[in-house]
C-alpha cells in the first residue's frame, strides 16, 4: 500500500487510474508463461468444438495462470465445469508443474467426475500422471491446438474474470494471504454469488440447483 496526504492506496489502483489518465508509469514488469506445448507426450483433438453442451459435467475445461505477489510468482490452476460454470477444483501453489494441476485436479474429483476434460497442450496437462488419472476414471480428454487460446476460450475468460475481479484488485502481501483471498473469492463469491447472463442472470451455483431440480422434477412425472 503507498499513503499520499494521509490516504491509502493499493498500487494497483493507482495503476489502473494512471491508464485512464493516459499517465505513463515505469515499463511494466515481465510476463511469466505458463504453457509450455514443447514436449513429447500424446496429444489429443479438440472434441469440444461445435459439441453442444446440455448437462453438468460433460465438460471440465483447465487452465493455468500466474499471481505476481510482492517477492515471487505463483500459479494459480482451476477446472471449470462449462455447463454451470461452476469452479469444481482450484490449486494455488509455487511450482509450475503436473503436481499442480493434479492437485487442482484431486480437489475437483471429490464434487464430480466430468465426461470430458479440455485443456490446452500444455505440459502439465498431457504429463502421464494426470493424464492416467483421468483415463483411469474413464474421463475423455481433448485439447485446444497449439497456439490457439481461442480453442480453450471458457477457461480463458474464467482466468480473465479472476483476474479482473480478484488478483487485479488486491495485492497479496505472500503465498498464505493470496490462498486466503482467491479461496474466498471462488468459494463464497464467484461460485454463489456472481451472477452471469450466459445462466440466465443466475449464479453457477443457483443454475446448477435449478438443473437438479428440473430434473428430479421430470423423473417424477415420469413414474
Amino acid at each position: 500500500m503507498m499513503r499520499r496526504l494521509g490516504w491509502k492506496v493499493n498500487a494497483k489502483r493507482v495503476r489502473r487510474w494512471m491508464d485512464e489518465l493516459n499517465l505513463t508509469g515505469l515499463p511494466p514488469a515481465r510476463k511469466t508463461r505458463t504453457t509450455d506445448s514443447r514436449h513429447d507426450f500424446p496429444r489429443y483433438e479438440n472434441l469440444v468444438k461445435d459439441l453442444k453442451i446440455e448437462r453438468p459435467d460433460q465438460v471440465w475445461v483447465a487452465d493455468i495462470t500466474y499471481i505476481r505477489l510482492r517477492q515471487e510468482f505463483v500459479y494459480l490452476a482451476v477446472l471449470m465445469d462449462v455447463y454451470t460454470r461452476m469452479i469444481r477444483g482450484w490449486h494455488l501453489g509455487r511450482d509450475l508443474d503436473q503436481g499442480l494441476t493434479l492437485a487442482a485436479l484431486e480437489r475437483a474429483l471429490v464434487v464430480a467426475i466430468p465426461q470430458l476434460h479440455h485443456s490446452d497442450q500444455g505440459v502439465q496437462y498431457a504429463a502421464t500422471a494426470y493424464v492416467e488419472r483421468l483415463k483411469g476414471l474413464g474421463v475423455t480428454l481433448s485439447m485446444a491446438a497449439v497456439g490457439e487460446p481461442r480453442e480453450n476460450g471458457f477457461a480463458e475468460r474464467l482466468m480473465r474474470t479472476i483476474k479482473e475481479e480478484e488478483v487485479d484488485r488486491s495485492e497479496y502481501r505472500d503465498l498464505a494471504e493470496a490462498r486466503r483471498q482467491i479461496c474466498y473469492f471462488i468459494d463464497s463469491v464467484y461460485n454463489v454469488k456472481r451472477i452471469h447472463s450466459s445462466l440466465g442472470y443466475l449464479t453457477p451455483m443457483e443454475f446448477e440447483e435449478q438443473w437438479r431440480q428440473a430434473r428430479m422434477g421430470a423423473k417424477i412425472e415420469s413414474t
